[in-house]
This record gives C-alpha cells, structure tokens and sequence, in this order.
C-alpha cells in the first residue's frame, strides 16, 4: 500500500489505517480477524485509546505473531505525569508490547486542558519520561479545537496531531493543515466520515485523497469496510466535478446538524453536558450498550434534563445548530438505551 510519512516523527504508515473504537462491538475473534484482514491489505498503522473499552486488548490479540512492521498508536486524556505514565503501562501491557510507537494526549480541546497537559509535571512531561525510558518511541496529540489545536503545534514535543477533517468539518484547510505542515508535523485525520454521519465512503475518501500527506483512521468493524476504503485509498481517485457538487450538497445538509465540538456553547448555567449531547448519536453508533451507557448515556439522561431551554447556547454556536431540539433528543435515546439494558438484566 501507498505510505505516507507523519512528519518529523520519521514514521511511515499506511495511507489508510486502522481506527480502534468499532472493535469494542465485537467479540475477540471478530476482532482479530478484522485486523488481521487489514493488515493483509496492507494496512500497518493502528490506533486506539485507553477510553475505548476493551479496544487496546484486543488489538493486542490480533497483532501476538506480527508484531514486525506494525505502527501501533493509542492515546490518553489524563492530564498528570503519574497518570499518564499508569496508562503507558496499562497500554503497553494490554497490547502486549515493549514499545508503542505513538503515544498521544487525548482531546487536548480547552485551553484549561491544555495548560494542564504542558505543567511542569503534567502529561506531557510523563510522555518524554516514558520515551526516554523506551516505553513510546513518538509523542503527538489530539484535539477538537481549532483554535487550541493552532497553538498546540507550536509545541516542539508533539510530532503529530489528530483532527477531524471531512466533508463537512473541511475547516482544517484552511489554516490548521498548512501550519502543520509548515511544522514537520504529521497530520491524522479523525472522523474521515463524520463520525459515523456520512454514509458514503466513495465520496469521503475521494476527498481526502485531495491530500495525499494525511493519513485517515476510519474506525473499523468489519473486514469489508477496510476492503472497501482500501480500495478507494489505493486508487488515488479525487472527486469529479459531479462528485464535488453530490458531497458539497450532502455537507451542506448534515452541517446544519453535524456538530464540530469546538466547544463555543460552554459552559452550560444548568450543567447540561452540551458537547455531549451533540454528539451522543455518533456514540451510539460506535460503542457498545454497556459502554455508551456507563461513559457516556447516563450524564447525557441525567444532566441532560436539566436545560431549561435559555438558549444561551444556540446565540453562542457559530453554526447555527439546533441544540435544544439535540438535547432532547439525546436525553430521549439515551434513556432508551438505559431501560433497554435494565431490561435485558
């Protein structure tokens, strides 16, 4: 498979790889067998989080016998040098591995968050512990902010940073993509499908192979779906004047719903977890019940309630969205999901 080269980390990966979230929903030896097939087509770089259930333990499965070749990456949102550094062990020992390639800060996407992450004994200061010990060999980051994401490639440390970049959230573009460049920073694509919102594969990664130094991370389930991007991927196609016109209109509908969790609505005088809610949708799509509920579904039910309707958020969003009407949504589907599970108990 074509390679792509994530900066100054020196890392050559696959054009395509492997995101790790999906392989929550399935048992271990669906998951084996899913990673596998990728690493088959070629696919060497995967990646995943301390977040995403048992994703890291599974990968570890997968990859017992071939490791060789493979780029594994995962990530962290705690915030101190004692945390991160538990999670580096918990990851190198769930995946089975004396080293993991890229280790990365997780949602670095508030300016508060950030300033934690870059204390004195904060996380990134565990990371470049754990690389001089020969724990991670790279260290990057990721984010959902535009606005700290600019700032955070000002940080010599990181080598890469993950973003999302789609049809619909094309803003990187602009600004964030050029600067990494100009950085010697390697590019991650998050989300290449709006997080499970764009249905149409051909249309995404047609667009994203407009930038051919990106490398996506479609979160993958079963072995046609990395068959099929693969396919896309390795053809090098880019959108037809048609096709630009078919995406362009389909991003212009769901942009008025699709929500780029920059964060502007916060914080909330009620307590109502807005982000969350804006997005619990694409969560359920990707998580299994029992996780969606505990991480994610059960503030979602509980705070969610509590708007009262202000607006305040909805004057605040540069996109326009319709957050209460979400919000509601949201609390309707995640107490669903919740008697649904308490039922099957």
């Amino acid at each position: 498979m074509r390679k792509a080269l994530l900066g100054k980390s020196g890392l050559e990966v696959s054009a395509v790889g492997f995101g790790g979230i999906p392989i929550m929903r399935v048992g271990t030896k669906d998951a084996i067998t899913v990673i596998g097939r990728a690493i088959e087509l070629g696919v060497n770089f995967i990646d995943t989080a301390m977040a995403y259930g048992d994703s890291q333990a599974k990968i570890g499965a997968a990859i017992a016998d071939r490791r060789e070749g493979l780029i594994l990456a995962t990530k962290s949102g705690k915030t101190t040098k004692e945390e991160i550094l538990d999670d580096v062990e918990r990851a190198r020992s769930q995946m089975g591995v004396d080293v993991i390639d890229l280790y990365q800060l997780h949602s670095v996407s508030s300016e508060e968050n950030m300033s934690a992450v870059l204390e004195t004994d904060g996380a990134l200061a565990g990371l470049i512990e754990a690389r001089r010990a020969g724990h991670i060999a790279h260290i990057g980051v990721t984010s959902h902010s535009l606005e700290v994401a600019l700032k955070l490639l000002d940080v010599d440390e990181f080598e890469t940073l993950q973003f999302p970049f789609n049809l619909v959230t094309s803003e990187p573009a602009d600004e964030l993509i050029p600067k990494a460049r100009d950085r010697n920073v390697g590019f991650i694509v998050m989300k290449p499908m709006c997080g499970g919102q764009y249905d149409n594969p051909e249309l995404a990664f047609k667009f994203l192979n407009g930038y051919p130094d990106l490398v996506a991370i479609p979160g993958i389930e079963a072995a046609w779906e990395i068959e099929q991007i693969v396919e896309l991927v390795e053809s090098g196609a880019t959108l037809s004047e048609s096709e630009a016109v078919e995406a362009q209109a389909i991003a212009d509908m769901l942009g008025k719903l699709f929500c780029r969790r920059c964060g502007y609505c916060m914080p909330c005088p009620e307590g109502v977890p807005i982000g969350l809610a804006m997005v619990f949708d694409s969560f359920v799509k990707r998580f299994p019940p029992d996780v969606l509920i505990e991480r994610f579904g059960r503030r979602v039910a509980e705070d969610g309630a509590k708007c009262i309707e202000c607006g305040k958020c909805e004057a605040k969003c540069p996109y326009n969205l319709p957050i209460i009407d979400t919000i509601k949504q949201s609390v309707a589907k995640a107490r669903k999901i919740m008697a649904e599970q308490e039922a099957a108990s």
